[in-house]
């Protein structure tokens, strides 16, 4: 005679089998069985969590610690936004390899206007706005797409650290204060179905040149190499995304990565203010000069591999010598 009922309370199954019974908790065997391979798993992680948790305090302290010093002298604020500033400074060069070009066509004393390109993710604009910010102590204001302000703790962030939802008048009332600000046209429709060929996904947005023309700022172009290896989207099922997204306007569809790829932040020549230019020519002007960044930084169609390998070599640099 064979019998079997389960506990739902503590999981433990009972076996009847002629006229011995048997309580066992097979959740606690299960774990006892798969414990050595558990540990096998987890130590080694951990041990790696501790190098990288290691190595991001001594870069920290190594490269920016009298900026930190300083900076809580002065200002709370300051202090606290240098020191997030130091932390993802220090994440982008330790699991990307990150470098900045091109920094000084960022000016100082006056207003402009940076136009980037959307990856899967924008990590390389939370790197490029912490290093300037560490080298040029000049904060970049950014525009956020409007479903992050409803999500819990945004506040926190985007208030320090001058996130905005971005209108036209807003942005352009930034630049007129003498800011640095940050936008991307593409947006979330351009993170969200671009792909590893780099296209630009703007449609007919030129907002950002009627702010650029209203607050009469130069524009600056921004690339980042092989950010769109860094983070993917999932291209399984795209129109089926593509209706849920103009449906909520909501990015949905579902992203996989973080691969250590090399990062480069190109930034290009600043696009002087020109009166006689009107919206429409200015955003094709401005896409122009990003798709001449990304001609002469990425080649396409993006590779996860060879991303990989770059942290080690630059293939297009190499070229260039020969040639």
């Amino acid at each position: 005679m064979l019998t079997l009922f389960s506990n739902a309370h503590n999981y433990t199954t009972s076996i009847t089998v002629g006229y011995i019974g048997v309580d066992v908790d097979w959740w606690l065997w299960i774990t006892w069985l798969l414990w050595p391979l558990i540990v096998t798993f987890l130590l080694p992680l951990t041990i790696v969590l501790l190098f990288y948790i290691t190595g991001v305090i001594l870069y920290v302290y190594k490269l920016h610690r009298e900026r930190l010093i300083n900076a809580y002298e002065n200002n709370f604020w300051d202090g606290a936004i240098k020191t997030v500033a130091a932390l993802w400074d220090a994440h982008g060069w330790i699991w990307h390899g990150y470098e900045l070009n091109g920094l000084e066509n960022v000016p100082i004393d006056s207003p402009a206007l940076l136009v980037y390109y959307h990856g899967a993710i924008p990590i390389d604009l939370y790197y490029m706005i912490s290093r300037i910010y560490l080298l040029k102590a000049k904060l970049v204001h950014t525009v956020a797409d409007h479903f992050l302000f409803k999500l819990p703790g945004w506040s926190i962030i985007s208030e320090p650290l001058k996130v905005i939802p971005g209108t036209v008048q807003t942005c352009s009332d930034i630049l007129k204060e003498n800011n640095l600000l940050a936008i991307s046209p593409g947006g979330v429709y351009e993170a969200q179905f671009g792909d590893r060929y780099y296209r630009l996904m703007w449609k007919k947005r030129f907002g950002f040149a009627k702010v650029a023309i209203d607050a009469k700022v130069p524009i600056i172009p921004v690339f980042t190499q092989n950010i769109r290896e860094a983070f993917r989207c999932i291209g399984i099922g795209r129109r089926f995304w593509l209706r849920i997204y103009l449906w909520t306007r909501l990015p949905i569809v579902p992203i996989y990565g973080w691969f250590p790829v090399k990062l480069r932040t190109h930034i290009g020549k600043p696009i002087p203010y020109d009166p006689d230019l009107s919206a429409e020519d200015l955003q094709k002007k401005v896409a122009s000069a990003i798709e001449e960044l990304i001609c002469q930084h990425q080649k396409v169609p993006g590779n996860i591999l060879r991303a990989l390998c770059e942290r080690v070599y630059n293939p297009l640099n190499c070229s260039k010598k020969k040639t």
